[in-house]
């Protein structure tokens, strides 16, 4: 399959991005396609849908053979379930699947269409395959049944952000970041208190510890490529 777009987002590494799309509805990125893409003509009438589909590359699974089962980290790591149960990146074919609200289209006059969409679940760079319109006549389906995830997907912490860090970023990243730490972004099976974990999100490290459902962030720090980019 041939690479269309690349998508321009917060998150630099996997830590810390949403396990599944639009549950932070407040993560935004953009779009860009590939030159031999770039044509006004391939995106015409996609700005009359609110979401569309995005068929991606998991581009950091690293991974030489495939398991018929995994571990959804809901599940607490330990569970495990097949793999076509799952939406693991560990598969036979690194392909995901994402469903986000198409905020605008916009023509810019070197990289041609960009897309701009928020409730995002990939990292900066992301390869897209393909993208597609969403249709809630055929794509929405109220009475299905949700499996395992109906147990899981209520859950999310507490953050307290002292106003002295939260400050640090731009009134318009703050929701978002508060979002990506509520959705708990520590592996499932690590449990420890008193351990510090960070998070790589807009130019900035969170760091932070969690105790029950309260996550508690204990400092921000610029990252240092962007240090060295301002220099």
């Amino acid at each position: 399959m041939k690479i269309i777009a690349h998508i321009h987002t917060d998150f630099p590494d996997k830590f810390g991005i949403p396990r599944q799309s639009g549950l932070v509805k407040e993560l935004t990125g953009e779009i860009v396609f590939e030159p031999e893409y770039r044509n006004p003509e391939a995106v015409r009438g996609l700005e009359e849908f609110s979401h569309i589909w995005l068929l991606w590359k998991f581009s950091e699974s690293r991974k030489e053979h495939w398991s018929a089962t995994v571990k959804p980290p809901r599940l607490g790591g330990r569970k495990r379930v097949g793999v076509f149960a799952s939406r693991s990146p560990f598969r036979p074919n690194d392909i995901g699947l994402s469903s986000v609200r198409l905020e605008r289209v916009d023509i810019d006059e070197s990289r041609g269409p960009v897309l701009y969409v928020s409730g995002i679940d990939l990292m900066d760079g992301t390869p897209i395959y393909d993208i597609k319109p969403y249709i809630p006549m055929s794509d929405c389906h109220p009475e299905a049944s949700e499996g395992y995830t109906e147990k899981t997907k209520l859950h999310r912490l507490k953050v307290e952000f002292p106003e002295e860090y939260l400050r640090i970023y731009p009134e318009e990243k703050r929701q978002a970041v508060l979002g990506v730490l509520a959705e708990d972004p520590r592996p499932a099976y690590v449990l420890d208190e008193e351990r510090i974990y960070g998070v790589s999100f807009a130019g900035y490290d969170v760091k932070f510890r969690v105790a029950g459902d309260t996550l508690r962030v204990c400092g921000v720090e610029q990252m240092m490529q962007n240090v060295k980019k301002e220099a």
